[in-house]
C-alpha cells in the first residue's frame, strides 16, 4: 500500500490513529514519542506536497482521538487544540519567520514570546462559576473530553474555591486550563509501595498520572500525590481585563494557581535558542518528566490576528527535545515467541535508568535491524526510550566494543520448543512453525482473554502461563472447562479469587462475535476488521462457511484479508476449536439491534442524530435503537432535531451546528436513559445535564 504518496499517506493516517488511542485512552503506547512525533512530521510533509490527497478527517486535521468513554462527555465550549512541533533550531527559526511573515513583520523585528516547559502529564481543563470548581475535564479529541470533576477534586494543588489576594471582585466564568503531573519522588513512593505489596510497577509518572485521573474510586486518586500547573486562561467573565499571556499567569497565581516557576519572557530569537540548549542539559535535573518548550506568543492581540490552523494555534509551538539517549551494556540476544508465532530478538541489558524508569531489556525489533546495526554480545550500547514505552536499542558504541564480540546469528530453531523458525518471502519477520509452541500458545491465550477480545479479567498472562504449565489449558476452549476444584489451593487462588475468575469466565460468554474474531487471533484481522467482517455475516457459523468473494467484497477487508480468514477456518485444529466455543456456549453472534422488538415507543415523533464512534453500539445499531422505540435517526441536524448524541471522533460540523441552533448535546450514559425512557435533562453550558 504505501509504495504510492496516497498507500503511504492512508498507512500513516491508520497508524497515528491506532497509536493516538493507545496512548491517550488506555494509557498503553507501544511506540516512542518520537517516532509517533516523525509520522505525523512525515504525514504533513506529503499532504503538503499533495495537498489533492487532503482529507478533513485526517489526523493532521484533528487534535486527537477519544476511545473508549470511561466517563460521561463534556462538550468543550473552546477546543482544546494540540500543538504544531518543531525538533531542531533549524525548524525554529522557519517558524519564527513565517510568524513574522503572518503579522507583517521585519526581520529584525522582535516579539515577545512566553517560554514554557513541556510537561509530560495529562491536559485538563477547569471550570469555576462564581469562584467554585464547577467541572474539570480531559482533553478528549479536543471537542469532547471525559468528565473526571471528582478525581480532580482530590488534587490539593488545583483550588476548588477561588480567592482574589487583592479582594477583587472573582469572576462569574473561569475556564483554566494547565498539567495534570506526578513528580518524579511522588511516582518512586508510589512504585516503592507496589513492591511491598508485590503489585506490579508502574512504567513512568505520565502513565501513572493518565490513569490516576481516570479511576472509577476518588479515593484511590487521592492517594496518588497529583499535581497541577496551569498554563492557560482561556474564557473569563467579569472581572479584570488582561492584554497579555504573562499578564494572565500573574493572574492565575494571584487566584491561587499553582504555575511553573520556569516560565521566563524573551523578545530576542537566539536567547531562545540558548534557553533551549540549556534545557536539554538540565532536563534530568528537574523533580518532573518534561519532553520539550512551549512558546507562545505574549500579546493577545496578536495571537489573534495570526489565528489558528484546524488543529493547532499559530502562535505557539512545541519544541520537542531529542529522546533520551544512555549507555549501557549488552549482557545478551534472546528471541521471544509471540501470539502468531513470530520470533522478536531483544537485548538483555545491565539495568540503566532511561527517562525515568529502569530499563532491563529493549526491543531489537527483527533479525534485519540486528545485522543492520550490528549489535553484538558484549558491546556498550546506546538505549533510547522517548519519555515512556518501549526502549529500543540504537546503535553499540564500537570504539568500545570488545576484541571478541562475535556477530550474532539469528537461531534457526524456536527457543522454546524447539521447531524450525522459518522466514515468509518477501517479510522481515521470522516465525516458529509449530503453531502448538508452549510460548504462542501462552502469548495466544493471553490475548484471547484480553480487554479487546474475550475481556476475562483475571486471566492475563502470568495466571494463563501457570494455567498452560500445569497442564489445565492448552487452547481456548480450555478456558471454559475450569472448575472450582481445578483451582482452589493453587497458589494466590482462594475462594473468593477462584469464584470471581470463574464469574469473569462465564460472562465473558455474552461477548459478540466482533470481539471472539479478535480473540481468535486470525492474522491481520484487528479489531477494525473484525467488527467489520461481523456486522456482513453476524453468526460464526454463517462466516465459517463465506467465500473468498464474500469477505474480500467487505469495505476495509480485501483479498489479503479474505484468504488469511479462509486459511484459518480451513485448518481442521482451528476449525474443531470454533465449534468446542459453539457447544461450550460462547456468544457467536453480533447484534443488529433487530432483536429490540414491542419496545415501548417512546421516541415517537423524535429526530435523533449520531454522530462519532459508542462504545457500545456500531452506528447501524444506535440507529436500529432508535428506530425500535419509534424514533428517526436522521445523518444531519437540523432545528427539528430533538438530540445529538456524541461518541469518539464525532463531526465538528454536526456539533457546530447543534450549539447553534439550541439542539441538546448528550453522551452515551445520557442515550441509554434516552432509549429507556424517551426523555433527557436540559444541558447546560458546559455539558452537564441538569
Amino acid at each position: 500500500m504505501a509504495k504510492t504518496p496516497k498507500g503511504e499517506i492512508e498507512l500513516l493516517r491508520a497508524s497515528i490513529r491506532y497509536h493516538s488511542w493507545l496512548y491517550h485512552h488506555l494509557d498503553d503506547p507501544q511506540i516512542p514519542d518520537y517516532e509517533y512525533d516523525q509520522m505525523v512530521k512525515r504525514l504533513q510533509e506529503l499532504e503538503r506536497i499533495h495537498p489533492e490527497l487532503v482529507d478533513p478527517d485526517s489526523p493532521t486535521q484533528k487534535i486527537g482521538e477519544v476511545g473508549l468513554e470511561l466517563f460521561r462527555p463534556i462538550v468543550h465550549q473552546v477546543p482544546m487544540m494540540s500543538l504544531d512541533n518543531v525538533f531542531d533550531p533549524k525548524e525554529l527559526k522557519s517558524y519564527f519567520q513565517r510568524v513574522r511573515k503572518g503579522l507583517s513583520l521585519t526581520e529584525t523585528s522582535r516579539l515577545r514570546w512566553v517560554f514554557e516547559l513541556k510537561i509530560d502529564g495529562l491536559a485538563i481543563t477547569l471550570i469555576y462559576r462564581h469562584g467554585y470548581l464547577d467541572t474539570a475535564a480531559t482533553r478528549g479529541n479536543g471537542q469532547v473530553g471525559e468528565d473526571v470533576t471528582a478525581n480532580v477534586m482530590t488534587i490539593k494543588s488545583i483550588p476548588k474555591q477561588l480567592k482574589s489576594s487583592d479582594g477583587s471582585p472573582l469572576p462569574e466564568l473561569l475556564e483554566v486550563r494547565g498539567e495534570v503531573y506526578m513528580t518524579k519522588d511522588a511516582f518512586a513512593r508510589l512504585n516503592e509501595a507496589q513492591l511491598s505489596a508485590n503489585l506490579p510497577l508502574f512504567a513512568n509518572p505520565r502513565n501513572c498520572a493518565a490513569g490516576s485521573l481516570r479511576q472509577k474510586d476518588p479515593k484511590i486518586t487521592a492517594k496518588r500525590e497529583l499535581s497541577f500547573w496551569a498554563y492557560q486562561l482561556v474564557q473569563i467573565e467579569g472581572g479584570v481585563k488582561l492584554g497579555s499571556h504573562s499578564e494572565s499567569l500573574r493572574y492565575l497565581t494571584s487566584l491561587g494557581f499553582p504555575v511553573s516557576p520556569e516560565i521566563k519572557l524573551f523578545d530576542d530569537e537566539d536567547e531562545i535558542l540558548a534557553e533551549i540548549s540549556d534545557l536539554e542539559n538540565r532536563r534530568h535535573n528537574l523533580s518532573y518528566e518534561i519532553d520539550g518548550a512551549v512558546l507562545k506568543i505574549d500579546d493577545l492581540e496578536l495571537r489573534q490576528a495570526l489565528g489558528f490552523t484546524a488543529r493547532a494555534p499559530r502562535w505557539a509551538i512545541a519544541y520537542k527535545l531529542a529522546p533520551e539517549e544512555r549507555e549501557t551494556k549488552l549482557l545478551n540476544i534472546e528471541v521471544s515467541i509471540g501470539k502468531s508465532g513470530k520470533a522478536t530478538p531483544f537485548a538483555v541489558l545491565e539495568p540503566v535508568l532511561v527517562a525515568g524508569s529502569m530499563v532491563s531489556r529493549a526491543t531489537l525489533h527483527n533479525q534485519d535491524q540486528v545485522r543492520i546495526k550490528d549489535v553484538r554480545v558484549g558491546d556498550t550500547v546506546i538505549v533510547r526510550k522517548a519519555g515512556d514505552v518501549i526502549p529500543e536499542v540504537i546503535r553499540p558504541v564500537l570504539e568500545l566494543r570488545p576484541d571478541d564480540a562475535a556477530l550474532w546469528q539469528f537461531p534457526t530453531r524456536c527457543p522454546l520448543c524447539g521447531s524450525p523458525l522459518e522466514r515468509l518471502e518477501g517479510e522481515s519477520d521470522t516465525y516458529c512453525s509449530n503453531p502448538y509452541c508452549q510460548g504462542r500458545t501462552i502469548q495466544r491465550i493471553a490475548h484471547f482473554c484480553s480487554r479487546s477480545a474475550l475481556d476475562i479479567e483475571g486471566l492475563g498472562e502470568t495466571r494463563v502461563a501457570l494455567f498452560v504449565d500445569l497442564g489445565l489449558i492448552s487452547e481456548p476452549p480450555d478456558i471454559y472447562r475450569l472448575s472450582h476444584d481445578q483451582l482452589i489451593g493453587l497458589e494466590g487462588f482462594g475462594e473468593k479469587s477462584v469464584n470471581a475468575l470463574l464469574e469473569a469466565i462465564q460472562k465473558s460468554k455474552s461477548k459478540p462475535l466482533s470481539n471472539l474474531l479478535v480473540g481468535l487471533s486470525i492474522r491481520h484481522v484487528g479489531e477494525g476488521a473484525a467488527r467489520a467482517i461481523a456486522r456482513q455475516f453476524r453468526t460464526l457459523e454463517r462466516l465459517m462457511s463465506a467465500t473468498k468473494e464474500e469477505i474480500e467484497s467487505i469495505d476495509g477487508v480485501g483479498e489479503k484479508i479474505a484468504l488469511s480468514v479462509l486459511e484459518f477456518f480451513s485448518n481442521p485444529k482451528t476449525y474443531a476449536i470454533c465449534h468446542q466455543l459453539i457447544d461450550l456456549g460462547v456468544a457467536t453472534v453480533e447484534s443488529d439491534g433487530s432483536e429490540q422488538v414491542n419496545l415501548e415507543q417512546n421516541l415517537s415523533g423524535k429526530t435523533v442524530v449520531v454522530t462519532g464512534t459508542l462504545s457500545r453500539f456500531t452506528r447501524d445499531e444506535a440507529e436500529s435503537a432508535i428506530a425500535a422505540r419509534g424514533g428517526k435517526a436522521t445523518s444531519s441536524v437540523s432545528s427539528k432535531t430533538f438530540a445529538l448524541v456524541v461518541g469518539s471522533d464525532p463531526g465538528s460540523s454536526k456539533l457546530t451546528k447543534a450549539e447553534s441552533l439550541g439542539v441538546p448535546i448528550i453522551g452515551e450514559e445520557q442515550f441509554l436513559i434516552l432509549l429507556d425512557t424517551g426523555e433527557i435533562g436540559t444541558i447546560n453550558p458546559s455539558g452537564r445535564a441538569e
